[in-house]
């Protein structure tokens, strides 16, 4: 500033040249282009969502994706998904307003054009009355088993076996099932 005032270009001293011989400041203020930063921007973006994105979202959920690719090399080829979002937006022009019932209707229409919708596993429909609570029931499988088995008839001529005897087959007994070393080991011990 000093230099642009004894070449004539300014005319006048600025207001502030003054104060600033007086109190010069510690640091001279020289300007510096802000360093570009890498990494995570700070402003955030915005997602931007259109009425198509609910109405696919809410497709997705329902129908799931296709099994059939989408043909890249056919500028012509509309998926599933984008014919539903056409005919949704068709329907609703026409003045329906619930969403539900247009979602329902849309998947009608196409069905009448030809397009088979298969919904996803666990999608309540508008005539289904199907419950993912398992419902309590006061009866355990035990009791179920036994009144589904008919009772055997002992004969009265059978014979009991009294614990102390047990009959053996071969020199061994039938009702005790084979042990492992290891396991006899731990039955002796925990015996003691």
């Amino acid at each position: 500033t000093r230099d642009l005032i004894r070449a004539g270009v300014l005319k006048e001293k600025p207001l502030w040249f003054d104060i600033y011989n007086a109190f010069p400041p510690l640091r001279e203020p020289v300007f510096q282009r802000p360093r570009l930063r890498y990494g995570k921007a700070k402003a955030q973006i915005r997602d931007i969502l259109y009425q198509e994105d609910r109405i696919r979202a809410k497709f997705y959920s329902a129908y799931g994706s296709s099994q059939k690719a989408f043909d890249l090399c056919n500028p012509n080829f509309k998926s599933t998904c984008q014919r539903f979002v056409e005919k949704y937006t068709e329907l609703q022009k026409l003045g329906e307003t619930d969403e539900e019932k247009l979602f329902v209707e849309t998947g009608k229409a196409l069905l009448a054009e030809g397009i088979i919708l298969r919904r996803v596993g666990g999608t309540k429909t508008e005539g289904s009355h199907i419950s993912w609570k398992p419902e309590k029931r006061d009866v355990s499988p035990q009791t179920v088993l036994e009144k589904n088995q008919p009772l055997k008839e002992v004969p009265q001529d059978q014979h009991l076996e009294t614990p102390a005897e047990p009959s053996k087959v071969g020199g061994k007994d039938p009702t005790i099932a084979p042990v492992w070393p290891e396991e006899r080991r731990y039955l002796q011990e925990t015996a003691r």
